[in-house]
């Protein structure tokens, strides 16, 4: 202890002492976690904390929210263009065709290219007499198996967003407020216009052309939309308070 507050105290001493310092610190020199710039006490602490975070058994989303929104603002031309191709040809594929047909087709294609490279990469070794061996020997070295804890993990995220639709639900058709389920009436009487004009699969293709147009559009007219869309909000709540004053029994709610 005496040496340490007089080291802390005294830089000459220190700098004097800095031979047979580095040994001690390093733990025993080379070591795989040693923190050599640090205090023996900061790095004990602070290499646990590393240790302790990275064999943290989290699981890795395949998405996270900063890639979904590079795909759909176009930031990587060649990916979003891959994804959002494929999709649509996924889409229009299932309006002309089955289910059963368009997966059984998609099948049959995946295999058609890996049998194809497989019979392929074995008569180039045959001829050539290498031994590289399997040409999807790393692929099928990959382990893809879920863990419970990640499979519960995503369970846990799952039942969140499950329970928010529930009381949702119960709130929208036990007339919780009447104006909600006036506006939950109002849509689903709409909507059954639209579903005698439009089918499932065509309100999907819709649904994923305005997914990669409109993000793009509205970034870059953000100025000019704001205010249209203000001017709509503003109509609209408007209307919405004459008729929430003109039904009977409900009371206004004040503005917090």
């Amino acid at each position: 202890m005496a040496e340490s507050s007089a080291a802390t105290q005294s830089p000459s001493v220190s700098s004097s002492s800095s031979g047979a310092e580095p040994s001690t610190l390093g733990g025993g020199g080379g070591s795989p976690g040693a923190c050599p710039a640090l205090g023996a006490k900061s790095c004990g602490s602070s290499c646990a904390d590393s240790f302790v975070s990275s064999s943290s058994s989290q699981p890795v989303s395949i998405f996270s929210t900063s890639q979904v929104h590079d795909l759909i603002f176009w930031r990587d031309v060649k990916k979003t263009g891959f994804v959002f191709g494929t999709t649509l040809i996924m889409l229009l594929s299932l309006a002309a065709f089955s289910v059963i047909s368009v997966v059984s087709y998609l099948i049959l294609a995946l295999l058609s290219v890996t049998i194809s490279f497989r019979v392929y990469k074995s008569v180039i070794q045959a001829v050539q007499k290498s031994e590289e061996g399997h040409p999807f020997k790393a692929y099928l070295d990959v382990d893809i198996t879920l863990s419970s804890e990640a499979f519960h993990s995503y369970m846990n995220a799952a039942m969140v967003h499950v329970n928010k639709a529930l009381k949702l639900i119960i709130r929208l058709f036990l007339v919780e407020d009447l104006v909600d389920s006036l506006k939950l009436a109002v849509f689903m009487w709409l909507m059954t216009y639209v579903g005698a004009v439009f089918n499932g699969i065509t309100l999907l293709i819709l649904a994923e052309l305005l997914v990669f147009s409109v993000p793009i559009v509205y970034e870059k007219y953000k100025t000019q939309i704001d205010h249209y869309v203000g001017i709509a909000r503003d109509q609209t709540k408007s209307i919405v308070e004459k008729i929430q004053a003109k039904l009977p029994g409900i009371a206004k709610k004040k503005a917090e």
